[in-house]
C-alpha cells in the first residue's frame, strides 16, 4: 500500500547541499561549532571536543573535494566507540586519556564516506546505569536516558545531524524516545563491533540517531552499501502487531494513548492491527536477556569487575550477578532466546512489524537515573532491528517515542513502514 506522504530528510538535504557546493564542509563545521558553543553549557553532551581539530579536519575534507555519500557531514560518536586521535573514556575514571590509534569499524566506514567525526559524546559508565552529566534538550530538568545519552542530546539539540550510539539493553531506543529523535538499532551482527567497548558480545549492537526516519535510512544505506539511498518512499504495512508492554512494567497512560491513537490512524488507512499475544514469552526473553548480559559482562569486563572500589554500585551488582550465574543457566538462556526468535520470525513476514512503546513513558525528572530499559530487552535479546519513531508528546510537551520491530534482512521494508508511521504521527 503506497501513499503520497513524505517525511523530510534534513540529513539528505545537507548532504546534497555539500555535494553541489551550495555550502562547504568548513561552513557547516563552523555553524555546528557555534551552536555547540551556545548550547553545550546547559546540555553537556560532549565528552571530548577539540574545535581546532574539527576545523583542521573540515579543511582537509574540503580540499579533497566531494567524495562519498556523507562528505562533510558532522557526526558525533558515543564514548564507547573508538575514534583515532580521541580518547575512549567510557564514562569511567578507569580509562586512560590516551587517544585511540584506530577507528572502530563504523567510524572508519563513515570516514571513508567523507563524514567528519566531531568528537565523543557522553555515555553512562561502561554503557550501564551510572549517568553522565548530559541534560535532556527538550527539558533540562529531565534525564536524556542512557547510555547513548550524549549522542541523542546532541542530535535533539541540533548540534549535529547524525550520531553513532550502541545498544545492549535499551541504550539507544530509550534516549531517542526521551529526546524526541529517531533511532535505529541494527540487527545483531549487521555491523562489526570491533573497536567498541561493550558489555555482552551476544547483545551489543551499533545504532544511529538522527532527526527523522528518512535521515536514518539515508545514513544506514550509506554505511551499509557506500551509496546514496534513493528518496525513502513511505509505505504502510499490510499488518501491524500491537504490543502494549504491560507485562513488563507500568506503561504511562500517555504512552499507551500514543500507541492506541497511532493504531487507530493505521486502521483508518485500511491497515490490519492485531494484538501481539506473547506475554509469557516476552517475560521469559527479558529474564534471559539479563542472564546473558550479566554472565558475559563479568567476563568481557573482567579487569573492571576486579576494581569494585572504582565502579558504581549498579555495575558492581551486575558483575556480581554474572559471577554467580552458572554456565548451564547461561546456556539455557541462550537456547531460550534462539527458540523464541525462531518461533516469532516464523510468524512475521517482511511486510509485517511489531509496534509498541519505546519506553515506559516520557523522560523522568532528575539526573540521578536514566529510566528503565525494560521495554527494549526482549527485542535486543533476539537481535532484531528496531526503529524508534518520534512525533508524539505527553500533556507537558515531553517526547514519547514508539518502537517498530522488524525482521533482520527486511530493514528496507521496516524503514518504509517507519517513515509512513512518522508521517502519521
Amino acid at each position: 500500500m503506497k501513499t503520497e506522504l513524505r517525511s523530510p530528510s534534513p540529513l539528505r538535504d545537507l548532504a546534497e547541499q555539500l555535494a553541489t557546493g551550495a555550502t562547504t564542509p568548513i561552513d557547516v563545521a563552523e555553524a555546528a561549532l557555534a551552536r555547540i558553543a551556545d548550547l553545550e553549557p546547559d546540555i553537556h553532551a560532549w565528552a571530548h571536543l577539540d574545535a581546532d581539530s574539527v576545523r583542521s579536519a573540515a579543511a582537509r575534507i574540503q580540499d579533497s573535494g566531494p567524495d562519498g555519500a556523507l562528505w562533510g557531514v558532522p557526526v558525533c560518536v558515543k564514548d564507547l566507540i573508538d575514534v583515532a586521535g580521541m580518547p575512549t573514556r567510557c564514562g569511567s575514571e578507569l580509562r586512560s586519556t590516551e587517544p585511540a590509534t584506530t577507528d572502530a569499524d563504523c567510524v572508519a566506514r563513515s570516514r571513508a564516506l567523507g563524514a567528519l567525526p566531531f568528537g565523543k559524546t557522553v555515555t553512562t559508565e561502561f554503557g550501564y546505569f551510572k549517568p553522565g552529566p548530559t541534560r535532556n534538550p527538550r527539558a533540562l530538568g529531565h534525564t536524556p536516558g542512557g547510555s547513548s545519552s550524549g549522542s541523542a542530546a546532541a542530535v535533539a539539540a541540533g548540534m549535529v545531524p547524525l550520531a553513532f550510539g550502541t545498544q545492549t539493553a535499551g541504550s539507544l531506543t530509550r534516549p531517542a524516545s526521551f529526546c524526541g529523535v529517531a533511532g535505529f538499532v541494527t540487527a545483531h551482527g549487521e555491523f562489526p563491533t570491533a573497536g567498541i567497548t561493550g558489555l555482552s558480545p551476544s547483545l551489543d549492537t551499533v545504532g544511529l540517531l538522527a532527526r527523522t526516519v528518512p535521515d536514518l535510512h539515508f545514513a544506514w544505506t550509506a554505511l551499509r552499501d557506500g551509496t546514496r539511498a534513493p528518496v525513502l518512499e513511505p509505505s504502510a504495512p499490510r499488518l501491524l502487531r500491537l504490543w502494549s508492554g504491560f507485562e513488563l512494567g507500568e506503561v504511562s497512560r500517555e504512552m499507551t494513548a500514543a500507541l492506541r491513537t497511532t493504531a487507530d490512524s493505521a486502521e483508518s488507512a485500511g491497515i490490519g492491527c492485531r494484538e501481539l499475544d506473547a506475554a509469557a514469552k516476552i517475560v521469559a526473553l527479558t529474564e534471559h536477556h539479563h542472564t546473558v548480559m550479566a554472565y558475559e559482562a563479568t567476563r568481557e569486563r573482567a579487569a573492571e569487575a576486579a576494581q569494585t572500589d572504582k565502579i558504581s554500585t549498579p555495575l558492581a551488582e551486575l558483575f556480581a550477578a554474572g559471577a554467580a550465574t552458572a554456565e548451564a543457566d547461561y546456556r539455557t538462556a541462550l537456547a531460550g532466546i534462539r527458540e523464541t526468535r525462531q518461533l516469532l520470525l516464523s510468524t512475521l513476514d517482511e511486510d509485517e512489524a511489531i509496534l509498541g512503546p519505546a519506553a515506559l513513558g516520557a523522560a523522568p525528572p532528575g539526573h540521578d537515573a536514566t529510566g528503565a530499559p525494560i521495554l527494549s530487552r526482549p527485542w535486543q535479546a533476539m537481535g532484531l532491528p528496531v526503529v524508534t519513531i518520534p512525533g508524539k508528546c505527553d500533556n507537558t510537551g515531553l517526547p514519547l517515542g514508539l518502537q517498530l520491530i522488524g525482521r533482520p534482512g527486511a530493514e528496507q521494508r521496516l524503514f518504509e513502514t517507519a517513515a509512513w508511521l512518522e508521517a502519521v504521527l
